[in-house]
């Protein structure tokens, strides 16, 4: 299966509500302030796609805002809802275990696509681009389903985690600083178990 035209697709008939839609990402910027973000740093959201995170970012007063995903249909619009504001933002159309880079990053923020890489060598390439984006001491959010999660999501099979496995996949490069449980309702009323985890980039 092509991910472009499998996201395209979702992206086209569902349009803003996905299942992971959030009106407002309220524990993502939660985790965000925990990690210290400031206006003079630089952040990646991996799998941005529709997200309202890049929304807040640039009204904080970040002009370093890099948005990934795999969707052009998401980016585009993303970029139709920013308007002006969308020049600011550094669009990245590309699948996050592909070939794509940007300059490094202060902190890595994915919530919800780490947990659809059921492959090790999916996982391998991962985190070898976290490793080549993420700045020495900078931070990694990630948010995937819990444990007792879904096993599927938008047809296809996903890999579900706790904190510490979390941190385990991620190696000893990141150390855990926090961790946090968050049941997420989708926009059907669907009550849906995640996990999320703060790291530090250490060596």
């Amino acid at each position: 299966m092509d991910p472009r035209q499998h996201w395209n697709q979702i992206y086209r008939t569902k349009g803003p509500r996905v299942s992971w839609f959030e009106s407002v990402p309220a524990l993502s910027l939660e985790l965000l302030d925990a990690a210290g973000l400031t206006p003079e740093m630089c952040v990646l959201d991996v799998g941005g796609g529709e997200s309202t995170l890049v929304d807040v970012l640039l009204a904080r007063g970040l002009d370093c805002v890099r948005v990934l995903d795999v969707s052009g249909e998401a980016i585009e619009h993303a970029r139709a809802r920013l308007g002006a504001a969308a020049h600011i933002v550094n669009w990245i159309e590309a699948d996050v275990v592909g070939s794509w880079d940007c300059e490094p990053v202060d902190i890595w923020h994915d919530r919800a696509v780490f947990h659809f890489l059921v492959s090790a060598a999916e996982r391998d390439a991962y985190r070898a681009h976290l490793l080549s984006t993420l700045k020495h001491g900078g931070k990694v959010i990630i948010g995937t389903f819990a444990l007792d999660g879904p096993d599927m999501c938008s047809g296809l099979p996903v890999s579900r985690y706790s904190a510490a496995t979390l941190a385990r996949e991620l190696g000893d490069a990141f150390t855990l600083e926090d961790e946090r449980r968050h049941t997420h309702v989708t926009p059907s009323g669907v009550s849906q178990p995640f996990q999320f985890a703060r790291l530090r980039r250490v060596t």
